[in-house]
């Protein structure tokens, strides 16, 4: 069989099958440059698809549209049904060639999981970073940083409505949002008072509910399966002590364990700005992406070559360690598929997708797995993934 035909047969059979199990969606960012970097090294955003049928997994379609890589990697929410995906973008360039806060939000068709195009753009918050959808697919909460808003759209046949928004207390600066397995209510991170703000939805309405305190500049949040916890990472650590005098240099960031029934907190110390976490489809695991100052400038203080990628096992608000294996640098999003025995994490400073094998007790790199990208890869998603 001929390579143009062979891609056919192999299009038209995810673009038939339930493409919420087969499909992931990285959103990749060409804008940002590293120290030394000239500005014509610059790419155009993309948004790739990739094929999760068989391992290893691949790419198999890709559209250009705005991402950015700055921001917690939940920039990028795909539907339950795997028919669409949301993909933010926080940042953008001018006329210039500087970099500004950007408020576009894009819609992208995976009915066609091969050649996935641009259905919608819309105008969220400036700084739209996380998002999410909730499992009914008819509403959709966008956290904009800039504004301290959250971004509310009602979903249609692929298609998005404003619904308005909600202003959060000031110096809030929302990162990321996730709705609740039941849809009635979310969380919204609140990276500037280290808070999380709990959401109540009825109907397209959204309110603010109460808070609890996790720890210094949290980022990202996810729920577990069943709804009863929320964990969450902090990238300054652990909240001060009263009267405690303020912490200089680098602090050891934290992964927060919450009891949404009691607002009991744990929390666990993991490394040196955790960008990431995400649990396996049953919950029994925590992937944890820590940057390791592997995105600092060679020769800084507390520069590292590589970052680290942290498995926890999960029990309620028990997190207990397993392994961790060395990546590449300055890693982004990370996400578990077939179960819990393979991870991938998006790696910028080499613009690639690693792969790991995981077996319950240790991670191996599989470096012949490697998916390679002209942009860099800064947040991802499956159907299912939180």
């Amino acid at each position: 069989m001929k390579p143009i035909l062979l891609l056919g047969v192999i299009t038209a059979a995810l673009a038939s099958a339930p493409a919420s199990a087969q499909i992931a969606v990285s959103a990749n960012d060409g804008k940002q440059l590293r120290p030394g970097e000239a500005a014509t090294t610059r790419t155009p955003d993309t948004v790739s698809v990739l094929d999760l049928r068989s391992y290893p997994p691949k790419m198999i379609g890709s559209v250009q549209a705005p991402a950015s890589m700055i921001g917690p990697p939940a920039s990028v929410a795909v539907a339950r049904d795997g028919s669409f995906a949301l993909v933010s973008a926080a940042q953008r360039l001018t006329a210039a060639g500087e970099l500004e806060l950007n408020d576009t939000l894009s819609v992208i068709d995976l009915a066609n999981p091969g050649a996935p195009r641009v259905l919608q753009t819309v105008q969220a918050g400036p700084g739209a970073s996380g998002i999410t959808i909730n499992r009914a697919g008819t509403l959709a909460l966008i956290a904009s940083t800039g504004d301290d808003s959250i971004s509310i759209f009602s979903i249609a046949g692929k298609h998005l409505t404003p619904e308005g928004r909600l202003q959060l207390p000031a110096k809030s600066r929302p990162t990321d949002v996730d709705f609740a397995p039941s849809g009635k209510t979310a969380l919204a991170v609140a990276q500037g008072s280290g808070q999380l703000i709990t959401l109540t939805i009825t109907g397209k309405a959204v309110t603010i509910g109460g808070t609890v305190r996790t720890g210094v500049q949290p980022y990202g949040v996810a729920y577990s399966p069943d709804g009863r916890f929320a964990y969450n990472t902090n990238l300054g650590g652990r909240t001060p002590s009263p009267g405690a005098a303020p912490a200089t240099g680098p602090r050891t960031g934290t992964v927060t364990a919450v009891d949404l029934a009691t607002r009991a907190v744990t929390s666990v110390d993991v490394g040196l700005t955790p960008e990431h976490l995400t649990l396996s489809a049953d919950g029994r695991y925590m992937a944890v992406v820590i940057a390791n100052g592997s995105a600092a400038a060679p020769g800084s203080a507390g520069y590292s070559p590589f970052g680290l990628l942290k498995i926890y096992s999960v029990r309620g608000a028990t997190i207990t360690p397993v392994t961790e294996a060395h990546s590449g640098a300055w890693c982004q999003g990370a996400l578990f598929i077939g179960g819990h025995k393979t991870v991938l994490i998006q790696c910028a400073m080499s613009r690639d997708i690693e792969v790991y094998r995981f077996d319950g007790k240790a991670l191996t790199r599989d470096e012949a797995a490697t998916l390679h990208f002209d942009a860099r890869p800064g947040a991802i998603a499956t159907a299912t993934s939180r």
